[in-house]
Parts: C-alpha cells; structure tokens; sequence
C-alpha cells in the first residue's frame, strides 16, 4: 500500500476527530472547511513521524487540537468574531426545539471557555479517559482530573445562571 493510501484510509476512518475539533473551534462553515483542511495537512506533514507509540486517534487529537489553537491565537489577533449557532444547527439532526437551545447554551460556554480547557471538554465529551487525554495535551492526569472538575463546575455555575 503507498504511502498517501494509507494516510486517505486513515483520515476517512477517523474524520469524526476533525469534524469535533472543527466545529468546537470554529463559529461558521466556511472556517471549520478551512481548519478541517488545515488540520489533514498538518496531519499530513507529521504523518512521518507517527511511530505508532499511540492510537491513531490520540495522534490526530493532539495535531487537530495544536493546530486548532494555533489558529485560534492567530485569529484573535486579527480579531474575528462570528456567531457559533448556525453551524451547530446545520450539523444537528435533530429538530427538538429544546434540545437545540440546550445544545446552543452548551456550545456557547464551551466557546467561551480557553482554548485548552475547549479542547480539554471535547476530549470528555468524546468519552476519552483522564490517562489519554493526558497523552494528548502532554498533562498529567491527575491535572487533567483537577481541570475537567473545574470546567465542569464552571459551566454548570454558567448554565445555571443564564
């Protein structure tokens, strides 16, 4: 198998990882098409370099998420700001009006949230354990449990007041 088949199977099997990572870190369709593609290059660039210590997966997290916040800091220092609730409703499937404004009251947090403690609730939300995302974010895991209680505490306290 060459080379560029190998990487297209991996990135189609495991599309789900940028397609979260994007829609997190992006507020509209046409920047989450432009980091999911940033994303596959970069994840292209450093396909050499993955020795298989780690999942799949934990690689493409760790490339998404660094490449995501990379491009995060980039943006606010040009500052560009754009609403997040198109994008998830064009993504949600479902069309329960309660469910989509609690999904929006989510997201909003999270989008409010710094860009490592976004890509920290992600990580969760995708059911990661404490121990990989720690190979992920390069954190301890005992830090990685005090920073998701923490999180957690805020967006509940941010939620709660709304």
């Amino acid at each position: 198998m060459s080379k560029e088949y190998e990487f297209t199977r991996i990135i189609k099997e495991n599309e789900g990882v940028i397609f979260k990572i994007t829609t997190i870190y992006t507020n509209n369709y046409e920047d989450q098409k432009d980091l999911y593609q940033e994303i596959v290059y970069q994840l292209w660039k450093s396909y050499d370099s993955f020795k298989g210590d780690s999942k799949i997966s934990t690689w493409m997290y760790r490339v998404g998420l660094n490449t995501a916040i990379t491009r995060l800091k980039k943006e606010k220092r040009r500052g560009n700001q754009i609403e997040m609730y198109d994008v998830i409703m064009r993504q949600t499937e479902q069309h329960d009006t309660e469910f989509e404004e609690r999904l929006k009251k989510l997201y909003a947090h999270i989008h409010d949230l710094n860009e490592l403690d976004k890509g920290l609730i992600l990580l969760l939300l995708e059911g990661k354990k404490y121990e990989e995302i720690a190979v992920i974010t390069g954190l301890s895991p005992s830090n990685v449990g005090t920073r998701i209680s923490r999180i957690k505490q805020k967006l509940k306290t941010q939620i709660v007041k709304k």
